[in-house]
C-alpha cells in the first residue's frame, strides 16, 4: 500500500483480543462530535451505506504517495507495507463504538460481477483477534477477488486481475473507539506498466472518481513532496468534483525528503499555506515514516514528526496544519461540522428514498408465496375489479379510477375514455342507430319522377344510391318477375313486399356486425387497461390467458348469437301493426289516382273563344266521357307497371318519409318502425344483455373460490425475479425506516 515495510511491533497479546489505542486517539471526538457522528454510525449500521451516500472520508491520491501511510496514523490500524505493494482495491475502514473488542473483515463485491461471483465474493466473511492476521487475510481476500499479488505471481482464479472494484470492509469496534468510516481507494496510476494494463488504470481512475464524486464524502487529496505537484492528477480530479474545495482538505506527505532551503521546499510551502491550488478546507502536512524508521512504534512515528515540523523550515506553518495528531483534530472538526450540515439534507433524502421504497413495494402488492397468499390476493383484487367495472358499467364516476382526464375528443380507442364506460357504450350505441338511419338503406327512393341524368346511382362514402321514382319502378319490376305466383296478372305476389324490404335492408347485417366488433373492443381496452392499474404484470399475463381472455371471448361469441337470431327474425315476412301503414298505402293509391285523373281531365279538356265576344277570353269544355275512357286507358295498358306501383306504395308505406324539396327520401332523418325495432334489439338483446351486462362478474371472488390451488399459484404466484425484488425492497424498506427512527431520537438532541 506504501512503501514502507510492515510493522512488527503492533500485536495484541494472546491473552486479550483488543487493540491498543493512544490517548490521542480516544480524545479524538468530543461528547457532541460523538453525538452527531453516533447517528450516521447508527444510520451506517442499519446498511444505509447501500441506499444513500452518507459521510465519510476518502483518502486518494497517487501511487506510493503515503495515502495508507496516512490512513494508520489516523485509524491506528498497522496495515501491511512492502516496496512493491500498493493497494490493489478500496479499503473501508468504520471505527465504531461497542462493549467488546472486535474486527470483522467482509468483502463487498462489485455490482458489475455475475451472480455467481457475487456469491463467491460475499461468502468471504472473517474476524481476526490481532492486527498480526492482518496481511495473511488481506492476501487471502485479493486472492477471492482474483488478484494476483505482484507480476509474477500465478492466478488465484480463473479470472486474474492488478485490481478489483470489490471493497475489503473492515469493522473495528471497542469501548473506547471513536465513529468514524475512512475509505483508501487505490492510488491513481500515471503510467501503464509490466503487470499493470492501460485497462488497470482506467479501474483505478473509475474507483477514485466513484468515491470523490459522492457529495458527502471529504476528501482527502494526497500529495507528496518528492513529485511536482502540478504532475499528480488527484489535484485535478478533485477541483472537477468539488471547484471551490468545500469538502476537500489537501494533504502534503514525505516534507522531510526535500532539501531544505530549496525552490521545490519553498513551493510546497506556498502550497501548504493555501496560496497555490486553494481549498476553502485548506492543507494540512504530514511526515511518513522512513524506510529506516519502519521498526517504529505509533509513538516514535509521532515523536519523530513532532521533531521534524520543530526543525525544519516547515516550522513556520501553523501547528494545526502539521503533524498527524492535529490533523486528527482537524479532520474531526472538519467531519462534525460536514456531517451536521448534512444531517437534515440526509434525513430528506432518506424521506424520499423510504416514500419511493414504499411505493414500489406497493405496486408490487402483497406477498404471494403460498396458496393462500395468492387467493387471498386474488380475492381482494377481484373485489377491487368488481366495484371499479360496476361503477363503469352504471356510469357512475366518483372513483379517483375515473380522474384521468378523457381523450378531448373522446376517442373510444383512448383508455383514458374507454375507463368511462358506461359514456362509451352510449356513444358508439348512439353512432350506430345514426349509421343506420343515413347508410342504413341500400337505396334512397323518389316519389316523383325524375330525369335519369338528375340522381346518383351510387355513393362512395357509403351513402345509399339515389333512385328516381322510375329507376325505383325498374328495381320493383325486376323483383316482380322473379317472384311472381299464382295470383292474376295485374297483382303482385305479397310476398314480394318481403324480398324488396330485404334487399333494401341488406347493409344492416354488416353496421351490427362492425357494432358488436367495437363493443367488443371497448370491453377489452377496458377489462386491460384496469389489470394494467390494478395488478402486476405477471399476474396480468397468466390470468388474461386463463380466465379474461376466454369470458371476453365467450361473450363476443353469444352476441354474436343473438344477432344471428335478430337477423333471422328480420328476414321473416315483415308484418306492422301500425295504423299508419294503411293510411300512407291508401294516401299513395289515392294521390297517384289524382295525379291520373289530372292527366285525363286536361287531356279532355278543350278551349274556346266565346262567340262575339273581341276579348281574348275562352271558356273550357270537358268531355267526360273522353276523360273516363283516358283514365280507364292509364290502368289498361301497363298491368305490370300498376302492380309496381302498388308494390311501392306498400313499400315505402312501411317507412316514415320526408320530404326533401322534390324528394321523399327514404329514411333520411325519422327512424322507419322495422328500423327502430332492429337497433333497439341490436342495443338491447345484443349488446346490453351479452356484451355490457355482468361485464363486473368477468372475475369475481366466485370465481377466485372456484379455482384450485393449482390454478391459483399458476395466476398468482411471483416468479423468482419478483419476490427478489421484494425481498431486497423489503430490506431497504426495514433499513430506511430503522434509519427515521434514528433521526427522530437524536435530532431533537443536536443543536
Amino acid at each position: 500500500m506504501s512503501d514502507l515495510k510492515p510493522e512488527p511491533e503492533v500485536v495484541l497479546p494472546t491473552s486479550k483480543p483488543t487493540v491498543h489505542l493512544t490517548e490521542s486517539l480516544e480524545d479524538f471526538q468530543s461528547d457532541e462530535q460523538r453525538l452527531v457522528l453516533d447517528t450516521v454510525a447508527q444510520i451506517r449500521k442499519c446498511g444505509l451505506e447501500a441506499v444513500l451516500p452518507l459521510p465519510q472520508i476518502a483518502v486518494c491520491g497517487n501511487q506510493s504517495s503515503g495515502k495508507s501511510s496516512v490512513l494508520e496514523a489516523l485509524t491506528e490500524v498497522p496495515f501491511p507495507r512492502n516496496d512493491n505493494l500498493c493497494t490493489r482495491f478500496a479499503t473501508e475502514i468504520t471505527l465504531r463504538r461497542a462493549a467488546v473488542d472486535s474486527l470483522r473483515l467482509r468483502i463487498i463485491p462489485d455490482e458489475s460481477r455475475s451472480a455467481a461471483e457475487k456469491a463467491s465474493i460475499s461468502g468471504f466473511s472473517e474476524t481476526i483477534a490481532h492486527f498480526s492476521e492482518l496481511p495473511m487475510i488481506i492476501s487471502k481476500a485479493a486472492s477471492v477477488m482474483g488478484i494476483h499479488s505482484n507480476t509474477h505471481d500465478a492466478p488465484a482464479v480463473s479470472t486474474t486481475r492488478a485490481f478489483a472494484k470489490d471493497v475489503l470492509s473492515f469493522v473495528i469496534e471497542g469501548p473506547n473507539r471513536p465513529q468514524l468510516t475512512v475509505v483508501d481507494v487505490p492510488g491513481l496510476i500515471q503510467n501503464a506498466t509490466k503487470g499493470v494494463s492501460e485497462q488497470d488504470k482506467e479501474m483505478v481512475a473509475e474507483i477514485t472518481d466513484f468515491y470523490i464524486k459522492q457529495r458527502r464524502t471529504i476528501c482527502l487529496a494526497v500529495i507528496q513532496a518528492t513529485d511536482d505537484y502540478a504532475n499528480q492528477p488527484i489535484l485535478t480530479k478533485v477541483r472537477e468534483v468539488d471547484s471551490e474545495g468545500n469538502r476537500t482538505l489537501g494533504i502534503i506527505t514525505k516534507p522531510d525528503r526535500l532539501s531544505a532551503g530549496s525552490g521545490t521546499e519553498e513551493a510546497f510551502i506556498a502550497l501548504a499555506r493555501n496560496e497555490d491550488v486553494f481549498f476553502k478546507l485548506g492543507w494540512h502536512v504530514v511526515k511518513n515514516r522512513k524506510f529506516e524508521e519502519s521498526h517504529f512504534s505509533i509513538e516514535e512515528r509521532n515523536d519523530s514528526e513532532a521533531r521534524f515540523f520543530r526543525t525544519s523550515n516547515f516550522q513556520i506553518l501553523p501547528a494545526d496544519c502539521c503533524g498527524i495528531e492535529s490533523l486528527r483534530v482537524r479532520l474531526s472538526s472538519l467531519l462534525f461540522d460536514h456531517v451536521k450540515r448534512e444531517l437534515p439534507n440526509l434525513r430528506q433524502d432518506l424521506d424520499v428514498a423510504l416514500a419511493e421504497t414504499d411505493a414500489q413495494l406497493g405496486k408490487l402488492g402483497a406477498s404471494r408465496a403460498s396458496a393462500i397468499e395468492c387467493r387471498n390476493y386474488l380475492t381482494s383484487f377481484s373485489l377491487q375489479c368488481l366495484e371499479i367495472t360496476k361503477a363503469a358499467v352504471d356510469g357512475h364516476y366518483e372513483s379517483a379510477y375515473f380522474q384521468n382526464q378523457p381523450d378531448s375528443t373522446f376517442d373510444i380507442d383512448s383508455p383514458a375514455s374507454v375507463r368511462r364506460f358506461r359514456a362509451a357504450i352510449q356513444l358508439v350505441n348512439r353512432n350506430f342507430a345514426e349509421e343506420i338511419r343515413r347508410k342504413g338503406p341500400k337505396y334512397f327512393i323518389s316519389t316523383k319522377a325524375r330525369p335519369l341524368d338528375a340522381w346518383q346511382s351510387s355513393s362512395s362514402d357509403g351513402v345509399p344510391a339515389r333512385l328516381s321514382h322510375e329507376e325505383a319502378l325498374k328495381w320493383v319490376s325486376r323483383v316482380l318477375v322473379r317472384s311472381r305466383g299464382k295470383e292474376p296478372v295485374g297483382n303482385y305476389n305479397p310476398l314480394i313486399i318481403g324480398e324488396l324490404f330485404w334487399e333494401l335492408s341488406s347493409k344492416w347485417e354488416h353496421f351490427a356486425a362492425d357494432h358488436v366488433d367495437q363493443v367488443s373492443k371497448i370491453c377489452t381496452i377496458f377489462t386491460n387497461t384496469l389489470l394494467e392499474e390494478a395488478c402486476p404484470r405477471d399476474v396480468r399475463t397468466r390470468l388474461t390467458e386463463l380466465k379474461i381472455k376466454e369470458s371476453l371471448q365467450k361473450r363476443r361469441e353469444r352476441a354474436i348469437e343473438e344477432l344471428r337470431r335478430i337477423l333471422e327474425d328480420k328476414r321473416d315476412f315483415p308484418a306492422t301493426y301500425n295504423h299508419y301503414y294503411t293510411d300512407n298505402v291508401q294516401k299513395a293509391r289515392t294521390q297517384r289516382m289524382q295525379n291520373d285523373l289530372t292527366k285525363s281531365i286536361k287531356a279532355a279538356t278543350h278551349h274556346e273563344r266565346m262567340p262575339g265576344c273581341t276579348s281574348s277570353h275562352t271558356f273550357a269544355s270537358i268531355d267526360v266521357a273522353a276523360a273516363i275512357d283516358h283514365f280507364q286507358g292509364q290502368v289498361d295498358l301497363d298491368m305490370q307497371r300498376y302492380s309496381c306501383e302498388e308494390a311501392l306504395d306498400c313499400l315505402l308505406s312501411m317507412y316514415k318519409v320526408r320530404s326533401s324539396s322534390s324528394w321523399k327520401v327514404l329514411g333520411l332523418t325519422s327512424l322507419q318502425e322495422q328500423r327502430k325495432t332492429f337497433v333497439a334489439n341490436v342495443t338491447a338483446q345484443v349488446i346490453e344483455r351479452h356484451m355490457v351486462r355482468g361485464l363486473d362478474k368477468i372475475f369475481s371472488p366466485l370465481d377466485v373460490n372456484n379455482l384450485s390451488d393449482e390454478d391459483i399459484l399458476k395466476v398468482a404466484s411471483e416468479p423468482a425475479s419478483v419476490r427478489r425484488k421484494r425481498d431486497f425492497l423489503t430490506d431497504r424498506q426495514q433499513k430506511l425506516r430503522s434509519g427515521k427512527e434514528i433521526f427522530r431520537d437524536i435530532m431533537g438532541r443536536i443543536k
